[in-house]
C-alpha cells in the first residue's frame, strides 16, 4: 500500500468513496440533485488543484494501482474557498447557479479539518484508514496547524472508536444536515 498525494487522474476513483460519506450524511440536496451530474461535479472538484494541493489536500491509499481509500481536508480558514470551488463547478455541469450541497460550517477554529475519509468496502479491515490517519499530522504541520479536527456522527460508534484509538478527543458537538456529530481533535 502506498499513501500519496492525489492526482487529477485519481478523481474518478475518489467519487464512489466520497459518495459513501454523502449517503451517510443524508443531505437534503441529494433528494433533488441528479446523482450522475453531482458525480461529475465532485470529480471536477477532486481533479482541481483547489481540492488536491492548494486550499485543501487530498491523500489516497493506493493498492494494486487502485485508489483503496482517501482522506480530504483543509485548514479551517480555507473552508469557504473549498466550498466555493464546488459551488463554482455546479453551473459548469448543469446545476442552477446557487445550488447548495453543504449548508453548515464544519470546522472549528485553528485546526486542520479532516473533511472526509473513506475506504473502499473491498479494502476495509486492512489498516488503510489507519495509514491515512497517520499521514495527516504532517499535513497539518505543513499548514501551520497544531491540531487535527473532524466530525463523527453519533450513529457511527465504530468510527468514533477508531479516532479515539488514534488520539482524538471530543471537544464539542455540532449538527450537520440534522445529524448530531461529536467534534474531535488531536494535537499534532
Amino acid at each position: 500500500m502506498l499513501i500519496r498525494q492525489a492526482t487529477a487522474a485519481d478523481a474518478a476513483q475518489i467519487v464512489p468513496l466520497f459518495n459513501l460519506i454523502l449517503e451517510e450524511m443524508e443531505l437534503p440536496a441529494l433528494q433533488k440533485l441528479s446523482r450522475a451530474t453531482l458525480n461529475r461535479a465532485i470529480q471536477k472538484a477532486f481533479a482541481s488543484e483547489t481540492y488536491r494541493t492548494s486550499k485543501a489536500q487530498t491523500l489516497v491509499a493506493e493498492v494494486d494501482e487502485r485508489v483503496a481509500g482517501f482522506a480530504f481536508g483543509y485548514p479551517d480558514e480555507n473552508e469557504e474557498a473549498v466550498n466555493q470551488k464546488l459551488l463554482a463547478i455546479f453551473p459548469q455541469v448543469g446545476f442552477p447557479a446557487g445550488t447548495v450541497l453543504f449548508e453548515d460550517d464544519e470546522c472549528f477554529k485553528n485546526e486542520w479539518y479532516l473533511d472526509s475519509i473513506a475506504v473502499s468496502p473491498s479494502f476495509q479491515g486492512k489498516g488503510i484508514g489507519t495509514q491515512l490517519l497517520k499521514a495527516l499530522p504532517q499535513i497539518a504541520r505543513q499548514n501551520n496547524k497544531k491540531c487535527l479536527g473532524l466530525n463523527v456522527d453519533w450513529a457511527n460508534p465504530n468510527a468514533a472508536a477508531l479516532y479515539k484509538r488514534h488520539g482524538f478527543q471530543k471537544v464539542g458537538t455540532t449538527i450537520l444536515s440534522q445529524h448530531h456529530y461529536d467534534h474531535l481533535q488531536k494535537e499534532v
